[in-house]
């Protein structure tokens, strides 16, 4: 009997072919596996006893990293003919227009952690050792299928000893496309910058030793001089100062972050002035005596994602404050490349031969266990990726940079994670996976959609962006662009489109956009359509919302949901900002049932960044006079004050908003928490980390009646007795933790009452949670506690953010059921 195999999903670059060579040889069985641009295709012979069971044994036993998502076969007769003489593994063969899914990179292996520290090992203190089961993909990928021609890595020929590990079916590195070693593979250098002012006694490497590319030097071994330069910015960084990495996906800022000063100045630097500062640690144990850390955190940390993680800060932490300013959270990840591993590692250690042996033979060096490792950028800048990129645009930034000569195709920044649910016990309990910003590690493995969508487009939004391509039951999602505020940033994400097209074979049929018409994504997506004659689709930014976090749940939009969007900014249909929004919403539509209460916004755009702007809005609208007594009417002069009077009061530059995320900012700079913001949502959170947990008080809402407006019944939520309660708890002296909890726990309780009222008038049962306010892990428990308890059927994101990182995934949801292609009705407010 002869069986074919065609599979699908991720299963090239992670050791899928050696595993079938594997089944199949232990099973007697002939044929062959190769690769294509389609997937992998398996022919094999023998009885059909055997067949069935390498048939189970492909699902059942197949490698960590792969991922099938269709394995369909076709038997034929043999007619007592012997096919083949054995099994083989055949050249990759490209099909034109076939695509495939791509493996995001992978953290170091733990066989291979094992092989980077064993003295015996030919590859140790290596800092690119791989194997099948991990190490760079997306990043160094720039073709399919994913062979070594078609990355980065096609100019390092193989040495023989790799060559032969390469062209062996049964060793662990078969076909591992970035497989390397000292001798034939990428190498590590140091260079210093201009900033660099290094006194004799500080270090025992002087400014020039090391600015050369190892392969240059004619006197010292490749490894010893990585060894070197490793050393040399260990030495830096334990004496205070700042080192540009590179890494996977791009570069990182380096410093001791224990160390106050060198974390000042690397946000002076940096211009980032209170915007936290992600940290990496050394291990698991070190993790653990600076955060509370449960077993689902715990598991996150050393997953092969390896994202970063917020996690409960210690009090006894001796992390500098200046690291995440006026918060209880700490953005921690461990080491997730060798380099990582080697430069995390305990410097005291002894170069071996090298022409710094005499230099640095005597140097103790106590190499910091917690580092800030934060994207090598000016602050709202691409992180930086190339060598020449970071020479030119990182040189006032960093002391020095730690370079590598494998290049970077597509830059991608570290994902950002929170569980959902800790325990309180630093050990135990479970979690769910909250995506904060999907990117390395994640990116770019496919959402799987309930139905087939034609090729789209979909570019995202401003903030946080991400784009999305579908084809097929596919959506894949990008890695984080960033915010689209600038050109830099704006070239990236048209390479990263680009990359994206290419790779999986998609000619969009369909361009869908946030109907924002000041966001350069929409620009971009309105020219390309008129350009090259594509049909453009502009999404609600709610809609968009709502639409994402169905999707990924698996939803087909055969019935509506009640769409629960809370975020700081989104176009509406009127005209208005929205962002407090109660939505009956499908795939094909929606209506606007219940919303916040508009206030305007004196001084527009300004007024998110200075919350007390808001806050006197919304003093105004609840009737209570601009007392001296509160802080927001004391941030601002008499003149400022009366400007702000006459916006509101004549409409002049003063949109309005149903924005939750500006009536958190309000809030805040009511009880006096912030009244200038730095960051988006920097009063947001710092409100939230002073909640009490104690408190079970709330404050009332006044919700209007059903009324038609605009041919849709709604009702506003005016938050006036709200703001009216919180103001006189700030004059009682009540503590501004209790008013915060009070306020969160309002908002939970407000969102259970309008769902309640939404299912007695529309007979739905099922909500969904998104936009950024839902980032907030405070009120989101207690939400998903209130709901629950009222029999709710609720759906939150667990596959791509509920903040605008996640909204292309929504549009391109949309926009496939108003194509075409779908012969199905538009929504009346397309």
């Amino acid at each position: 009997m002869l069986r074919t195999f065609h599979v699908t999903g991720v299963v090239q670059g992670v050791g899928f072919r050696p595993f079938v060579y594997q089944l199949a040889t232990r099973a007697a069985l002939r044929g062959w596996v190769m690769n294509t641009s389609a997937g992998v295709e398996i022919q094999v012979q023998g009885d059909l006893s055997a067949l069935e069971n390498f048939s189970r044994a492909l699902v059942n036993e197949k490698p960590p990293l792969a991922r099938i998502d269709s394995l369909s076969f076709v038997d034929s007769p043999t007619n007592g003919h012997s096919l083949f003489e054995n099994f083989e593994i055949r050249a990759s063969v490209a099909f034109e227009g076939a695509f495939q899914p791509i493996s995001p990179d992978i953290a170091i292996c733990a066989d291979c952690l094992r092989e980077l520290f064993d003295p015996a090992d030919r590859r140790y203190r290596y800092p690119f050792i791989n194997c099948t089961n991990c190490g760079p993909r997306f990043t160094i990928i720039q073709d399919i299928p994913y062979d070594r021609p078609q990355t980065t890595m096609r100019d390092f020929e193989l040495c023989d000893d790799c060559a032969r590990e390469y062209h062996d079916p049964m060793n662990r590195r078969f076909h591992a496309q970035p497989v390397a070693c000292a001798k034939c593979g990428p190498r590590v250098w140091m260079e210093y910058s201009n900033q660099l002012s290094v006194s004799s006694n500080q270090l025992s490497v002087s400014s020039n030793q090391l600015s050369v590319n190892s392969k240059q030097s004619p006197v010292s071994s490749p490894q010893s001089l990585q060894d070197d330069a490793i050393f040399a910015t260990q030495q830096l960084l334990a004496h205070g100062k700042i080192v540009a990495v590179k890494g996977l996906g791009g570069f990182h800022l380096a410093c001791d972050a224990t160390n106050a000063d060198a974390v000042n100045l690397l946000r002076e630097r940096k211009r980032r002035v209170e915007k936290p500062f992600a940290l990496m640690l050394r291990d698991l144990e070190t993790v653990e005596q600076h955060c509370f850390v449960n077993d689902a955190e715990g598991e996150l940390l050393q997953s092969r994602e390896r994202p970063i993680v917020l996690l409960k800060r210690r009090p006894e932490s001796n992390i500098a404050r200046e690291v995440a300013p006026n918060q209880d959270t700490l953005g921690v990840m461990l080491p997730y490349t060798p380099l990582h591993c080697l430069l995390m590692a305990d410097g005291r250690w002894q170069t071996a031969d090298s022409t710094l042996r005499d230099e640095i033979r005597d140097t103790r060096c106590e190499m910091p266990t917690a580092l800030v490792l934060t994207s090598g950028n000016l602050s709202e800048e691409p992180i930086a990726y190339t060598n020449d990129e970071a020479r030119e645009r990182l040189a006032k930034l960093a002391d020095a940079f730690l370079l590598h000569d494998r290049d970077i195709h597509i830059r991608t920044d570290d994902s950002v994670v929170r569980v959902l649910f800790p325990s309180p016990n630093r050990r135990g309990g479970g979690g769910e996976v909250y995506p904060l910003r999907r990117s390395r590690g994640y990116a770019p493995f496919p959402v799987h959609l309930p139905f087939d969508a034609p090729p789209i487009l979909a570019v995202g939004g401003e903030l946080k962006n991400t784009f999305c391509v579908t084809r097929d039951r596919y959506a894949f999602m990008s890695h984080h662009i960033g915010d689209l505020e600038n050109y830099e940033t704006l070239r990236s994400f048209e390479q990263g489109i680009a990359h994206f097209e290419k790779l999986f074979r998609i000619a969009p049929q369909v361009i869908a956009y946030d109907l924002h018409p000041n966001y350069l994504a929409t620009r971009y997506a309105l020219e390309r359509a008129a350009r090259e004659n594509i049909r453009a689709i502009g999404v609600q930014h709610h809609h968009a919302h709502i639409a994402a976090c169905m999707a990924e749940n698996g939803l087909d939009g055969a019935r509506p949901v009640i769409g629960v969007a809370f975020d700081g900014t989104g176009y509406g249909d009127d005209g208005a900002i929205w962002g407090g929004e109660f939505l009956i919403a499908d795939y094909r539509g929606y209506k606007r049932a219940a919303h916040l209460a508009y206030v305007p916004l004196p001084g527009g755009d300004k007024a998110t960044r200075e919350p007390w702007r808001i806050a006197l809005a919304y003093l105004q609208r609840a009737g209570v006079e601009w007392g001296d007594d509160l802080a927001p009417v004391r941030a601002a002069n008499e003149h400022a004050r009366r400007i702000v009077q006459q916006q509101i009061e004549r409409n002049i530059n003063a949109p309005l908003t149903s924005s939750m995320g500006r009536l958190f900012d309000a809030v805040a700079s009511l009880i006096g928490i912030r009244q200038t913001v730095n960051y988006e949502a920097q009063a947001a959170i710092e409100l939230e980390a002073l909640v009490d947990d104690n408190e079970n008080g709330a404050y009332e809402w006044e919700t209007g009646d059903w009324r038609l407006e605009t041919r849709d019944l709604r009702f506003e939520i005016d938050s006036s007795s709200l703001i009216r309660a919180i103001v006189a708890d700030v004059r009682a002296g009540v503590s501004s933790s209790i008013i915060a909890a009070r306020f969160h726990n309002s908002i939970a309780l407000m969102t259970r009452n309008v769902c309640r009222e939404l299912r007695e008038e529309f007979g739905l049962n099922e909500i969904a949670l998104s936009g950024g306010v839902w980032q907030n892990m405070t009120l989101l428990q207690k939400t998903l506690s209130l709901l629950r308890d009222e029999n709710f059927i609720v759906y939150i994101h667990r596959l791509v953010p509920a903040n605008d990182g996640g909204i292309a995934l929504g549009q391109a949801m949309i926009a496939s059921f108003r194509s075409n292609d779908f012969n199905r009705s538009a929504a009346p407010n397309e």
